[in-house]
């Protein structure tokens, strides 16, 4: 990390807590709204991941697992980036869960989705973009820098 500017760190710190925060408040909005859950999103999976998401939609139980497993993963993610607090495995597991979100439906050429989305995208959208930046963010250990992390390891030393 000697290799890089302070402007440059600051930018990955800043970046990790954006998208940490979203990552959060998308969990916690799930957790808070007993109405939710992701039986919509998945009913409008249309490519590679249709099939598994008919299986988990078919079974109720399965659907409260995914769904149970999706919030807290959420949180337990966001969380980590915002606190900076395991920061590489959440952000791998983020760009898992993400990318697991955009495989099931990519704006691609002859698939429409009844769920509104945001502007018009081409193989490329915010999913998509959150998922690579995920990737970024585990190959910088900002944590080290800023974050509940750096105070952990310098404790133990």
């Amino acid at each position: 990390m000697k290799n890089y500017s302070k402007l440059q760190l600051t930018a990955l710190v800043v970046l990790r807590f954006l998208v940490g925060w979203h990552i959060l408040y998308e969990g916690i909005a799930k957790l808070l709204n007993p109405q939710w859950t992701s039986a919509g999103f998945l009913d409008q999976s249309q490519w590679i991941l249709s099939g598994f998401a008919d299986w988990v939609t078919s079974n109720a139980g399965i659907l409260a697992a995914v769904d149970f497993l999706n919030t807290w993963g959420l949180i337990a993610i966001g969380l980590g980036l915002v606190l900076g607090l395991l920061s590489r495995p959440a952000a791998i597991a983020g760009a898992a869960l993400v990318f697991v979100y955009y495989l099931n439906t990519p704006p691609l050429i002859g698939l429409e989705y009844a769920l509104p989305v945001d502007g018009n995208n081409l193989v490329v959208n915010k999913t998509l973009i959150e998922a690579a930046a995920l990737c970024v963010l585990a190959l910088f250990p900002t944590s080290k820098i800023f974050g509940l992390d750096y105070f952990l390891a310098k404790r133990n030393n």
